[in-house]
């Protein structure tokens, strides 16, 4: 099969086809996901908590990452594979390009960072060594403390501004992908409208040109709290493949997320 590739996203975004990906962390499931229609994979920094353990995505490290990804990309050679830097791999230049270089090197397409347009000459500098970027707006995880906790974000006119500056401000410098957690569905619109590049959606409604789910709220094997906008779709599918399927056909339709899985 062709591989799928940024600008295949591109040209998805233009024909408003919509597109469904989801978290990855091992060879196995990652295969799986390739085998039923999930043309995206992000190796995320999620792995800290959902894997690791832990109580956030802080401790999570470039090696972590790197580890995953080379995994993954074993068991999906066709997806466009994401992965994050994780918290404070990309403070200073020289760190960001040896984080990416480490994470390109494994096998991903593209790498995803966290946070406003204060990134934007990371964005550009990682874009002239030939690394592609996804950013990533509103609830970014590895923040938390800086929010006090998992919070809608944007909720607020001038919040909603700043996030729609941030948007087209990392866009200029050359960012690819953007990832829009937990905001309103009605900035998550405007957004998506104002920018060329396609944005993927987590608690952002379905107006966004894809989604994103981390596997374990798919599948409904998610500890503690259960987040708003995940569904569990292996409750109704009842088989983990059939389960993948149905979301990536309610992903194109459109019909998934749905007004519950919202934020207004």
């Amino acid at each position: 099969m062709k591989p799928t590739t940024v600008s295949t996203l591109h040209q998805w975004k233009q024909q408003g086809r919509k597109f469904a990906s989801i978290t990855a962390y091992d060879f196995s499931f990652a295969k799986l996901f390739a085998d039923e229609g999930v043309d995206v994979l992000l190796v995320g920094d999620s792995l800290g908590m959902v894997v690791q353990g832990h109580d956030s995505t802080l401790p999570v490290t470039v090696a972590d990452i790197a580890y995953h990804t080379q995994a993954v990309r074993r068991g999906s050679p066709g997806s466009l594979l994401l992965a994050d830097l994780p918290f404070m791999s990309y403070a200073t230049p020289e760190q960001t390009f040896e984080s990416a270089a480490q994470l390109m090197r494994a096998g991903a397409n593209m790498v995803k960072l966290e946070g406003g347009k204060w990134l934007a000459e990371t964005v550009k500098q990682l874009t002239e060594r030939a690394v592609p970027v996804c950013g990533h707006l509103g609830l970014t995880p590895q923040s938390v403390n800086i929010f006090g906790g998992y919070k809608v974000q944007g909720r607020a006119s001038a919040d909603a501004d700043r996030l729609l500056e941030d948007a087209l401000a990392l866009e200029a410098a050359g960012m690819q992908l953007l990832v829009l957690e937990c905001v309103p569905v009605a900035l998550a619109q405007r957004i998506t409208e104002a920018l060329t590049i396609p944005t993927i959606g987590i608690g952002a409604g379905n107006v966004t040109d894809g989604q994103i789910l981390v596997m374990h709220d798919a599948f409904g094997i998610t500890g503690g709290h259960i987040p708003k906008f995940a569904k569990n779709f292996l409750a109704e599918a009842g088989d983990i493949r059939a389960a993948v399927r149905q979301y990536v056909a309610e992903v194109a339709a459109g019909s998934y997320p749905a007004e519950q899985h919202s934020f207004q």
